[in-house]
C-alpha cells in the first residue's frame, strides 16, 4: 500500500475532530493511552424498505424526531389512516413498525416576515470556515511505483466556494482549494459514449508553459459517461433535509435554499415523489411524501420555513433517511438532498460514526447529495465527506445561476447514477516515463492492490458527467512507445455487475506544442495552475496569476461560454488581491 499523503490526512482528521468539539459539537477524543468507545451518530440495526412500494401515501403524523433516542423501532413512520392505504407494510425482520410521534408545527408564525432573496452582501474575511489540508501529491519515480490509483471525483464545491471568496474581495484559504474540483466545474467537450459502453476514456497531452523543461509534459485523462435525455430519466424519490438553524439566517442562506429548491421542484413529474424534513435543535417532518404533480403544496412547505435555533444535523439526517427508506423504489432515483452550511453544534457529529451510517444506506441504493450555502460559520469538510460516503457528490451554491445549473440544466447528471464505486488506475510504462505527478485528488487515493477490491468505496458518476485528471510526466530522453494504460472499473447500479474498460496512450500521440493541443486541454492546464497558485502549491512556486491570465484570455475567447469569461474575472481579481496579500 502506498504511503502518499498519509500523515496529512491523519493529522487533518484529528484537527477536524478538535474543531468540531470547539464549535460545540460532540466528538469522542481518544489516544493510545486513553481509549473511549465512540458513540455512533446513528444506530440502524438494519436497512429497511417498504415492500411492495405504493407511491404517494400520506403520513398519519408529522414525524417528530427525538435526537436523544436510538430506539428506531419506536420511531419509524407508519401510514395508518392515510387516504390511500399502502399495499404493503414497513417491515424489519417481518415486524410491523409503529408510527412516529407528533412533531412541531411546520407553519411560520403569522407575523414572521419572509425576506426576498438577495445575494449575500460583501463582507470582511469570513470567520469560522472549516477546511482540511490533504497535502499536495509528490512526484513519483516509476521504478518505485508505476501505478496510480484513485477514486474519481465529480464534486465542484471547491470551485464555487472559491468564486464566492473572490467575489467578496478575499483570496480563498489554501485548504479550501481542491484542484480537481476546479477542473471538473468546466465542460470538457468529450464525445458521449453509448449506453452500452457506459464510459469513454479520452487521453491527450503535450508540453505546457508551466513545466520545468522540455522533458516534461502534461497528460490529460478524461472520463465521459453516457448521457440520458431528460425525457428518459428515472422517476425521482427525493427527501430534502433542510437546515433551518439560526446560522441559516446569515446572508439570506435559507432564502437561497428556498429559491434553489423552487427550480428543482419545477422540474418534477407526476411520478416523482418528495418528502421534506427540517432540522434545528431537533428534526421534524415538513411534508409527507407528495407527488411531483402537487408543486404548489411542495413549494408552500418550502417557503414556510424560517431560521430557528441551534443545529442538530444528526437528527435531520436520521429522520431524512427514515423517509428515504420508506419511500424507496427499486426502479427510481432514491436520494437524500442535504442543504446546509454544514455547521453541527448539537448531537453527535464525530466523522467516523456519521460516515459509516451513511455508507450503509448508500450500499442499499439510497444516495446523498450535499449542497452547501453561506460564507462564515461554514463547514466544507463535513459536507464533502458526507457526500463521499453517501455515494453522492458535494456542490456549493453561491448564486441563483449556480442553482439553475445544478437543478435545471444538469438535473439528470445531478440525480441519476450510471456507475457506482468508480475507480481509475493508470499504469505508467517505466521504460518511457521516468516520473509522474497526479495534480489534485489528494483525498481520493486508493491503494494499488485495492483497484480490484470491489468492497472499496469509490465514486458515484451521474448520467452525462465527466471527470478529468491531469498528470505531469517526465519522459526518459529519446524514449518512444507506450506511455500508459488507463483502466476504469465500476459497478452497474441496476444489475450490480462489475465492469471494466481500458485505453492506451503512446508518445506519438503527444502534441508538439501547447498551442497545438486541444483548447479544452489548454484551459484545464490553466485552471489547474490557477488552483495550484491559490493553494500555494510547491509545484506552482514559479508561476503567477498574471502568467495564467496571459494564456487564459486567448483560450477563453476561442472556447467562448459565460463560465470562461467568469474564470478570467476570478483570475484578475486574484491577481489584484495577491498584490496586497
Amino acid at each position: 500500500m502506498k504511503s502518499k499523503n498519509i500523515s496529512p490526512i491523519l493529522v487533518s482528521l484529528t484537527v477536524f475532530s478538535l474543531v468540531l468539539a470547539a464549535c460545540g459539537g460532540s466528538s469522542d477524543n481518544s489516544s493510545s493511552n486513553n481509549k473511549k468507545e465512540s458513540k455512533p451518530l446513528f444506530s440502524f440495526p438494519q436497512i429497511f424498505k417498504r415492500t411492495p412500494h405504493n407511491p404517494s401515501p400520506g403520513f398519519s403524523g408529522n414525524g417528530a424526531d427525538d435526537s436523544s433516542s436510538n430506539n428506531f423501532l419506536s420511531e419509524l413512520p407508519s401510514y395508518e389512516g392515510s387516504q390511500e392505504e399502502p399495499a404493503g407494510e414497513l417491515q424489519l425482520n417481518d415486524w410491523t413498525l409503529p408510527k412516529l410521534s407528533g412533531a412541531p408545527e411546520s407553519t411560520s408564525p403569522a407575523d414572521a416576515k419572509q425576506p426576498s432573496f438577495l445575494h449575500p452582501s460583501p463582507t470582511s474575511t469570513p470567520r469560522d470556515m472549516f477546511f482540511d489540508d490533504y497535502g499536495v501529491n509528490p512526484s513519483i519515480d516509476t521504478d518505485d511505483d508505476h501505478l496510480s490509483t484513485f477514486a474519481l471525483d465529480v464534486d465542484t464545491g471547491s470551485f464555487t466556494l472559491a468564486r464566492n471568496y473572490l467575489r467578496d474581495g478575499n483570496l480563498p484559504p489554501q485548504d479550501a482549494v481542491r484542484t480537481e474540483e476546479f477542473i471538473n466545474y468546466f465542460s470538457q467537450g468529450y464525445p458521449f459514449p453509448s449506453e452500452r459502453e457506459t464510459f469513454g476514456i479520452y487521453i491527450d497531452g503535450g508540453p505546457t508553459p508551466f513545466t520545468e523543461t522540455d522533458k516534461y509534459h502534461m497528460l490529460r485523462v478524461g472520463i465521459q459517461g453516457y448521457d440520458v435525455p431528460r425525457s428518459e430519466r428515472k422517476d425521482l424519490s427525493l427527501t430534502f433535509v433542510i437546515d433551518v438553524s439560526g446560522s441559516m439566517a446569515e446572508g439570506n442562506r435559507l432564502e437561497l435554499v428556498k429559491e434553489s429548491l423552487n427550480m428543482l421542484v419545477d422540474q418534477l413529474h407526476s411520478d416523482d415523489e418528495v418528502s421534506i424534513v427540517a432540522y434545528s435543535s431537533n428534526a421534524w417532518t415538513i411534508l409527507k411524501p407528495t407527488s411531483g404533480s402537487r408543486k404548489d403544496k411542495i413549494l408552500d412547505a418550502i417557503f414556510g420555513l424560517y431560521p430557528r435555533e441551534t443545529t442538530n444535523a444528526e437528527a435531520g439526517l436520521k429522520l431524512g433517511y427514515k423517509h428515504a427508506s420508506f419511500m424507496f423504489r427499486s426502479n427510481a432515483v432514491n436520494r437524500v438532498i442535504l442543504l446546509s452550511d454544514g455547521v453541527a453544534n448539537v448531537g453527535h457529529t464525530g466523522p467516523g460514526s456519521i460516515w459509516e451510517s451513511i455508507s450503509r444506506y448508500a450500499k442499499e441504493d439510497i444516495t446523498l447529495t450535499t449542497v452547501g450555502v453561506g460564507m462564515g460559520n461554514y463547514n466544507d469538510v463535513l459536507l464533502e465527506q458526507l457526500a463521499d460516503n453517501g455515494q453522492g457528490h458535494y456542490t456549493y451554491i453561491d448564486t441563483l445561476e449556480e442553482a439553475e445549473r445544478l437543478f435545471v440544466r444538469d438535473l439528470v447528471s445531478t440525480l441519476q447514477v450510471i456507475a457506482l464505486d468508480t475507480k481509475i488506475q493508470v499504469d505508467f510504462n517505466p521504460d518511457v516515463v521516468a516520473r509522474y505527478r497526479l495534480v489534485g485528488f489528494e483525498n481520493r487515493d486508493i491503494a494499488d492492490e485495492d483497484f480490484l477490491n470491489d468492497d472499496i468505496d469509490a465514486a458515484e458518476i451521474g448520467a452525462g458527467h465527466s471527470a478529468t485528471a491531469l498528470y505531469e510526466i517526465k519522459l526518459h530522453p529519446g524514449a518512444r512507445g507506450q506511455i500508459a494504460t488507463v483502466f476504469l472499473r465500476w459497478e452497474d447500479p441496476d444489475s450490480g455487475a462489475i465492469r471494466e474498460t481500458s485505453e492506451q496512450f503512446f508518445t506519438d500521440e503527444l502534441s508538439k506544442s501547447f498551442e497545438s493541443t486541444d483548447k479544452h486541454f489548454q484551459m484545464d492546464v490553466l485552471i489547474a495552475e490557477f488552483a495550484e497558485i491559490l493553494r500555494e502549491s510547491y509545484w506552482a512556486r514559479e508561476s503567477s496569476f498574471a502568467d495564467v491570465l496571459d494564456y487564459a484570455e486567448h483560450t477563453a475567447k476561442i472556447l467562448e461560454g459565460r463560465e470562461y469569461m467568469e474564470l478570467l474575472t476570478m483570475i484578475e481579481q486574484a491577481a489584484r488581491l495577491d498584490r496586497f496579500h
